[in-house]
């Protein structure tokens, strides 16, 4: 294959994807939840949110309260989102939306949560990824998501 063939390298969102952490502030929700991204490679992310009572499910009458499953929900819906958007040429200017979100919650969330994110595809059209969330008792949930990924439109535009 010549040099003139070669297809452009990757993004590399860590660093040139520097706008995440702003990103997460501009978005009352996730800033919220006060959101960490720890880790963004080509087809992963990694994010965090540590324990905060008011993420408490209140089921418990001794004190044990997992966290809520929609936050849990969250975080592997923006997981999967962080991990997408590192397969755009330009990740801080990738659209997308999600279309389908599965969780199987296995054990109450308790304490910091933490949420890993593999790319399983991402075409022209459709991205596909599996999340695995662990707590402080260890796995909590897993999950599977579907996203429309918006390649086309003129990246200039945004």
């Amino acid at each position: 294959m010549s040099p003139e063939s070669e297809p452009e390298p990757k993004a590399d969102p860590s660093t040139d994807w520097p706008e995440w952490a702003s990103f997460v502030e501009r978005h009352g929700y996730l800033s919220w939840l006060d959101i960490s991204v720890d880790q963004l490679e080509d087809g992963t992310a990694v994010l965090t949110i540590d324990h905060d009572e008011e993420f408490e499910n209140p089921v418990g009458n001794d004190g044990y309260n997992p966290v809520h499953g929609g936050i849990v929900a969250t975080l592997i819906d923006t997981a999967s989102a962080f991990a997408l958007r590192t397969t755009f040429e330009k990740p801080s200017q990738a659209r997308l939306t999600t279309t389908d979100l599965n969780v199987s919650y296995l054990r109450p969330a308790t304490g910091n949560l933490r949420a890993e994110a593999s790319v399983v595809r991402a075409g022209g059209t459709t991205g596909v990824t599996e999340v695995s969330v662990t707590g402080a008792d260890g796995e909590a949930a897993v999950g599977r998501t579907t996203y429309r990924l918006f390649r086309d439109v003129d990246e200039n535009e945004t």
